[in-house]
């Protein structure tokens, strides 16, 4: 039997350049907000700018855990309110024609325990996962390389762009169909046009696990969801084609999705600083320890949920210490998505507020 591994703060290996990394990033975070704000006279995040859909629901933890998955606050059997975005991952709003990766931001209210640096007076432990299994790039220098491309083409005409990701799709089925997916191409416009709700999210980055680490994953589980996978979005001059399919499928069936943990049990192949490295499932599997569980609900109205979106924030440093981000490029996600979120608060004269229940967020 494989025993996973256990954490200990010297799996990490700190770049001596990662604070001028970060100061990069921040620049580029910063030169796409500026752009966007003043296209749209208004602030959207540096990435997944655009919403699909809100929806609020309940997560709940599995019963009879074996010891080393009942970790952090799935220690025990426990039903916490929770809340998704799911988005795609330019940062800025886009026809969907422009085929993007999927993203899926997991909110869970209210949750105990020891809080990480900067999170001290909230209470969500928040989860950002994309319908991939790796990053796009090995380490925050690389990631910064991809957003200086992507800041460049963020005021672009979206003409071209729409041709640009027809022609990219085209180069990933090919590539598909011989079996190398290229999170590149993707990001570019050439991701495959599917249905959100039939899409596997995974945080695609590692995370302490309680005494471990882990991997996290979002599987849609109820067969109205199932059946959507693969489906591909008809997008022919329907510029919102994702809000308003994913808005026609929430409202009649909701869904039920299972939150699935992959520990890591060996270091040297399951990288812990290089993101684009899979972790083998058949090494280790994903294992269920929560369900997620939304009832049919409104996932979309213009004038209420807009508002709400632009109130909520996501950060993977938005946690316990028992699932603190792991890895170069998380921890360059840390100060320059906070500045993401302060950026919008400024422009849109918005205060963010971390949701402690369903009601705070409907307040909004």
């Amino acid at each position: 039997m494989t025993h996973p591994v256990r954490f200990h703060p010297s799996i990490e290996q700190i770049k001596p350049d990662e604070g001028e990394t970060i100061r990069g990033l921040e620049e580029q975070f910063d030169s796409i907000q500026e752009t966007t704000a003043k296209d749209y006279k208004s602030g959207v995040r540096a990435v997944h700018a655009k919403a699909h859909g809100i929806a609020i629901g309940r997560l709940t933890v599995a019963a009879g855990l074996p010891p080393e998955l009942a970790q952090g606050i799935f220690s025990h059997p426990a039903s916490f309110d929770a809340v998704i975005r799911i988005s795609t991952n330019a940062g800025d709003v886009l026809d969907d024609a422009i085929a993007l990766p999927r993203g899926l931001a997991l909110k869970v209210m209210d949750v105990s325990g020891e809080r990480l640096p900067g999170s001290e007076n909230e209470t969500s432990q928040d989860f950002i996962m994309v319908n991939g299994p790796v990053f796009a790039a090995p380490d925050a220098a690389a990631f910064l390389k991809n957003l200086k491309l992507l800041s460049k083409t963020t005021d672009v005409a979206e003409g071209g762009k729409k041709v640009l990701s027809s022609v990219l799709q085209g180069v990933n089925a090919a590539l598909s169909a011989v079996g190398y997916e290229s999170p590149t191409i993707q990001q570019m416009g050439g991701a495959p046009q599917v249905h959100p709700l039939g899409e596997t999210y995974y945080t695609q980055t590692p995370f302490r696990y309680g005494d471990y680490i882990a991997k996290l994953s979002l599987a849609p589980v109820a067969p109205a969801l199932t059946s959507l996978t693969d489906v591909k979005i008809d997008v022919e001059d329907r510029p919102d084609a994702l809000r308003e399919d994913v808005s026609r499928d929430m409202i009649e069936h909701g869904g039920r999705w299972e939150l699935r943990v992959q520990l890591n049990t060996d270091l040297d192949k399951m990288r812990v600083e290089n993101p684009t490295i899979e972790w083998s499932e058949e090494e280790s599997p994903f294992v269920t320890v929560a369900t997620l569980d939304i009832e049919p609900q409104i996932s979309w109205q213009h004038g209420t949920r807009d508002r709400q979106d632009d109130a909520l924030s996501f950060n993977i440093w938005r946690g316990t210490t028992s699932h603190q981000p792991l890895g170069n490029v998380n921890r360059a996600r840390n100060d320059t998505y906070r500045r993401s979120t302060a950026f919008r608060a400024q422009v849109n004269g918005c205060p963010m507020h971390d949701p402690r229940k369903p009601q705070d967020i409907a307040a909004e």
